[in-house]
């Protein structure tokens, strides 16, 4: 019995100190925890969600609340000259989108997609558009000079010529302006492909500047050619896929743009499968789910 309680007593003893000695070493971790820093964690920008959600509702057609977004991330943003040229975008998109720009009916007609929309340039006057794309431009180029890599402003820039570019060939039928800053937003476009190869929107200038030269006429292609101005239909769709896969805020607008080149090419499978993604994404969009229902029209029609 003796024995026996020697060894009750010596377990009891071992026990207790181990309870000590977790107790200490649990207290030593909770003192480390309250005086070491942790570590960082970096937050997502929350302005970010507003650019986010200003482009969904401007493929979505709702100009005013894109506009709205667009305007909150300014104010959260005012060093990002991102947030003018979607402004910009937003007017110049109402504007495509009232003129049906954006449509097999205008695309597929060389008369109106090599000619410009119905109309006098007067009467398709945009100056909302040419007001903010020229404020979204001047932030750009001040940022630029203090830094001739920031993607942000080189993005910007080539946003807001590109969108000029089409808005002289397309609405006010100024083809000759409009080639010269269609090669300013090529160059800027290749600026930041330099800086940032992953800023696969700058693809959407190249792409469709590329297209459209290629798409016109051998006598207007080989003036062109002489005055150092290129153009290939083949590259420019290319550019446009590679847009429409890993592009960011212009990814559904490359999509539009190539769905509708596939539809001029006769490559209809591709601009089917194109349009069903854009209807699928933005059911609110009207335009999306009519082109594809006219495609679909066209090519029942053709198996008769």
């Amino acid at each position: 019995m003796r024995q026996e309680a020697r060894r009750f007593f010596a377990c009891a003893v071992f026990s207790a100190a181990l309870l000590c000695f977790a107790a200490h070493a649990f207290a030593q971790d909770a003192d480390r925890e309250t005086t070491s820093p942790k570590p960082s964690i970096i937050q997502a920008d929350p302005s970010q969600a507003l650019l986010e959600s200003g482009f969904r509702r401007l493929y979505e057609l709702d100009f005013q609340a894109a506009r709205s977004d667009f305007s909150a991330y300014q104010k959260a943003a005012p060093n990002d000259p991102i947030g003018k040229s979607a402004e910009a975008a937003s007017y110049l998109y109402e504007q495509f989108n009232a003129k049906g720009v954006l449509s097999s009916e205008f695309f597929l007609n060389d008369d109106t997609f090599l000619g410009g929309v119905n109309g006098k340039p007067s009467q398709n006057e945009n100056p909302q558009f040419l007001q903010t794309n020229q404020m979204a431009r001047d932030m750009a180029k001040r940022q630029l000079k203090l830094n001739a890599h920031d993607t942000r402003a080189l993005l910007a820039i080539t946003i807001a010529d590109g969108m000029e570019s089409d808005y002289d060939a397309i609405v006010q039928k100024k083809q000759f302006p409009a080639l010269g800053m269609m090669r300013q937003a090529e160059s800027e476009a290749a600026a930041l492909l330099a800086a940032d190869p992953n800023e696969k929107d700058a693809d959407v200038a190249l792409g469709m500047s590329n297209y459209i030269i290629g798409s016109m006429p051998g006598y207007k292609k080989a003036f062109l050619w002489f005055g150092g101005v290129h153009g290939d239909k083949q590259h420019g769709m290319e550019l446009m896929q590679v847009a429409a896969s890993d592009g960011h805020y212009l990814r559904p607008f490359a999509k539009v743009l190539l769905a509708l080149a596939s539809e001029r090419e006769h490559q209809n499978d591709r601009a089917r499968a194109l349009l069903a993604e854009l209807a699928m994404e933005y059911p609110a969009n009207p335009r999306f789910a009519r082109e594809l229902a006219l495609l679909d029209q066209q090519q029942v029609c053709c198996k008769r």
